[in-house]
Parts: structure tokens; C-alpha cells; sequence
């Protein structure tokens, strides 16, 4: 996925200056294009909104807790005034169901100020999350949108559509990036401290954000080797750093003659990997996409499965693929939900196609799962893994036709 990169300070903007970060739009919700806007800054009193109003919801927002003055409202144009009580700067969102997709967000908020986040919300479920921070998933709740009589559907021209694919898709990396930093810190800190078993645990689960956004970070060429690199991919003389070496370490079971690290070497690989990761948080707010590159970028996390995943060859040591191949999945996604409206325009049986490879997928993905994660790899028969491997085939012919569809 070719990405075109530039500084810009965090909180710029991707898209053009007419448009605010907004949805990534759920399968079920792709003939609505939803929009939104955020107010400035004000002084005023968020609970000075009717609080029997369908339509308008106070949020206040703090370290420990984002409390909104009603949990469901009707659908339509609804707006959410944020009032930050709190002493960090923090941010808003309506999430989809999945808590993936961004419905709407409004960033910035400083202590003690209002700002107001206006969106278009069709009829349904979402999830709520204040972000005190700026940092980490935030603090989270269901939402619900009841049935009204507002009509929520638009109908847009391709350039509305093009726009509304590349906002929702920056705001999309942007978080998944803030989680993948905290995450990791939390994972190094386990690491270093000598917390194995904690470490292992959280392991899959961090590597689950960079996994979602794999084709993206691997467009920083000199980062991507540095934390994501492989030991058999390894050039003659290439110093091995990041995730995967410290996976060794984590799960040296199938390794020959292995000596583990050391405290002080732990301490020195640990801290690189967090510099590194740091370091693709600060570049990526100054990416800029085309609508094709986010189409490519979403078989590109496909051909990620197909060559990594379903091999088991990714995770190597400690067998946790299953993990991986479920985040490049969701990224391969809510990277197709972006652009569905501006296929279903131009070709909708492909988009049906696809939407219906990708559910088909995803049962047999389902039925892999154990508690809150993924059976080991090892744990899959032959025919688990041909019938993963068919359903990937199955999505990646249709899913090769999406640039074709949007440009």
C-alpha cells in the first residue's frame, strides 16, 4: 500500500479542510452516508441542552469516567456536547458496534472546555468511548439510535463519497495506532519487570492493532524491519529488534540451544521497541490516501493472511497466527466498509460479493475461537487450516477488483 507521507502536528486533519473526522461505515449501514461536524471550543454550560431532547446529549468527561446524559436516543442528526471536568486534554467517539469503526469524534478537548460533535446516526447500536489523554481505548458504553421518522439516508455524488472514505479511514489508523503505543507500554513494562505469564497474555492482544493497520506501518520502510521483523526473513548481518525477538524469548520451547536475554538485555530491546512504536504514532498523523490506496490497502492486509496467517508462520514461537489473521481481517474490513458506498455505485454485485466473502470468513474464524482470544495454531486439524485457506482464496479474487471499482 502506497502511502504518501507528511508532517503535519497530530491533531491536523487528513482530509480536505471542508470535512470533520467521521464514520467508517458498518455493512449493514453503507447506503448512508453519514456526516458530521464539530463546534468550537465554547464556555457554555453542555446540561443547558434540553435534557429530554432526543436529539442533543451532554457528556461529561474525566480520568475516571464518561457519563452522557441519556444511553439512547433517537435516530437522526444528533449532538453530543463534551465537557472535559477533567484535568488531561480528552476526546470523543461513537464507535460501531465492533468499536472499530468511527461513527464521529471530536478531538482537543482542554480542561474545562465544551465542544460539540454533530453526526448523522442511523438506527442502531454504537459504543461510546471518552479518551482522557488522549490515549489507549478509553472509557466505554453501549448506545443505541431508536427508530424515527428522520430520513438518514444520502444520496451523494463519488466526490462526497471519495472525501468521506479518506476521513474515515485517517481517523481509523490514528486510533488504532494510539492503542497499539499503550498497549505495547503496558506489554514492555510486563516484559521487563519479569512477568512472564502477564506478558505472554497481553502478547497477541497488542500485536492485534498493529495488525489491523500491518500495510500502513509497513509504508515506514525503516520502522516496519525495526518492530515487526521475522528471524528467517533476516538479510546476512541484519541486527534482529522488535516484537518477534522478544517472542522468542517469551516462548523459547521450539528454539535449539536457546539462552535467554538477560535483564539488562530485555531492558535494552524493550525500550527499543517502545521508541520505534512512538515513533510510527508521531508519523502517522502526517499520512495522506487516495481512495484506490485504501482499496489495495485492504487486499493487501488479505495477501498478509494468505502468506503469513494461515501458514502459521508469523508467530512463529509462541503460535498465537490466529490472533493476526483475525486483526489483518478487520482491517482488510473496515478498509472495504470505507469504500462500499462508492462500489455499491459502480458495481454492486461486487460489493455484495465481497461483503458476503468476508461474513463467510469470518464464521469460520468464529468457530476458532477460545474464551476471549484463539485456540493455538497447533490446535487446528489440516482441514481447519484448507478450509481458512479456501475461504481467503474465496475473498481475495473479488477483493482484487476493488481499486478497479472506485477510481
Amino acid at each position: 500500500m502506497l502511502i504518501t507521507h507528511r508532517r503535519t502536528p497530530p491533531s491536523h486533519h487528513l482530509a480536505p479542510a471542508p470535512l470533520t473526522r467521521t464514520i467508517l461505515l458498518p455493512v449493514a449501514l453503507t447506503t448512508a452516508l453519514l456526516l458530521s461536524g464539530c463546534a468550537q471550543d465554547s464556555d457554555r454550560d453542555p446540561t443547558s441542552h434540553d435534557a429530554a431532547s432526543p436529539t442533543a446529549i451532554a457528556v461529561e468527561s474525566s480520568e475516571e469516567a464518561c457519563r452522557l446524559s441519556a444511553a439512547e436516543a433517537r435516530a437522526g442528526t444528533l449532538t453530543f456536547s463534551v465537557e472535559n471536568t477533567g484535568a488531561d486534554v480528552t476526546e470523543f467517539y461513537l464507535l460501531a458496534p465492533d468499536g472499530l469503526r468511527v461513527v464521529g469524534e471530536v478531538e482537543n478537548i482542554g480542561p474545562g472546555l465544551t465542544r460539540d460533535l454533530t453526526v448523522v446516526v442511523p438506527e442502531g447500536d454504537y459504543v461510546t468511548a471518552c479518551k482522557p489523554g488522549m490515549a489507549g481505548e478509553g472509557i466505554r458504553a453501549d448506545f443505541t439510535a431508536t427508530r424515527s421518522s428522520e430520513d438518514v439516508t444520502v444520496t451523494a455524488g463519488d466526490a462526497r463519497l471519495v472525501d468521506q472514505a479518506l476521513v474515515n479511514y485517517a481517523a481509523y489508523v490514528e486510533d488504532q495506532t494510539d492503542q497499539l503505543v499503550a498497549r505495547t507500554r503496558e506489554f514492555v513494562d510486563l516484559y521487563r519487570s519479569g512477568d512472564d505469564d502477564a506478558a505472554r497474555a497481553l502478547y497477541p492482544v497488542a500485536r492485534t492493532h498493529w495488525e489491523r493497520i500491518e500495510t500502513v506501518a509497513e509504508s515506514f520502510g525503516d520502522l516496519d524491519p525495526k518492530i515487526d521483523a521475522r528471524e528467517a526473513d533476516l538479510a546476512q548481518g541484519e541486527k534482529w529488534t522488535g516484537w518477534h525477538l522478544i517472542e522468542k524469548d517469551l516462548w523459547p520451547q521450539r528454539a535449539e540451544d536457546y539462552t535467554p536475554l538477560t535483564a539488562r538485555e530485555r531492558g535494552t530491546y524493550a525500550r527499543d521497541l517502545m521508541a520505534n512504536t512512538e515513533e510510527l504514532a508521531t508519523r502517522v498523523p502526517g499520512l495522506t490516501y487516495t481512495v484506490d490506496q485504501i482499496a489495495n490497502g485492504s487486499r493487501g492486509l488479505l495477501d498478509e493472511v494468505a502468506t503469513g496467517k494461515v501458514t502459521g508462520e508469523e508467530e512463529y514461537w509462541s503460535r498465537t497466527d490466529l490472533y493476526d489473521f483475525q486483526a489483518n481481517v478487520d482491517g482488510a474490513r473496515v478498509a472495504f466498509e470505507g469504500v462500499q458506498p462508492i462500489v455499491e455505485q459502480h458495481d454492486p454485485e461486487l460489493a455484495e460479493q465481497i461483503a458476503t466473502r468476508f461474513e463467510e470468513l469470518q464464521v469460520l474464524l468464529d468457530d476458532t475461537r477460545q474464551g476471549d482470544g484463539f485456540v493455538s495454531y497447533d490446535d487446528l486439524s489440516a482441514t481447519e487450516v484448507k478450509r481458512l485457506s479456501d475461504a481467503v482464496n474465496a475473498l481475495s479474487e473479488p477483493l482484487s477488483r476493488l481499486a478497479t471499482a472506485v477510481v
